[in-house]
């Protein structure tokens, strides 16, 4: 190969490297992205994690969820609160909650039923409920 065509190569090889890059800054504003990252077992407890991303204009100072956990049959198995705590504006956090007497094999979804706190300087009202994105990295659906 000639000096030309492996610059025509490297160039062509760093165009389709930069392209998954560009796609991954996604325009969050006006939501709060809620991704379910990891579900492990540990004894009779699952332990789920979250990344969670506050995509509004004003930070979150206290942010809690009630969450439904669903069996894979699409049995409610468990309703909580999850405290995801202050929520500054577009820097993920990294969340984990640990609900007993229950194995993440088992679970199927789980639901983000609605804000059961949400406080916070120059927060519209109802806006930690609507603004929700909801996604998994696990086999567990995540709905919002």
């Amino acid at each position: 190969m000639t000096g030309l065509g492996k610059s025509l190569l490297g160039i062509t090889a760093a165009a389709l490297c930069a392209g998954p890059l560009v796609a991954q800054e996604a325009d969050i504003s006006g939501k709060i992205l809620v991704e379910l990252n990891q579900a492990v077992t540990s004894g009779s407890s699952c332990t789920l994690t979250f990344m969670v991303t506050n995509g509004l204009e004003s930070a979150i100072d206290k942010a809690v969820y009630e969450t439904v956990l669903f069996d894979a049959e699409g049995q409610v198995k468990s309703l909580t609160l999850f405290d995801f705590g202050a929520l500054p504006v577009a820097r993920p956090r990294v969340r984990q909650f640990a609900v007993p007497e229950v194995t993440c094999e088992g679970l199927g979804r789980v639901l983000i039923n609605g804000a059961n706190t949400c406080e916070g300087a120059d927060l519209a009202e109802g806006v930690c409920g609507s603004a929700v994105v909801p996604s998994t990295r696990v086999a567990i659906e995540v709905l919002g």
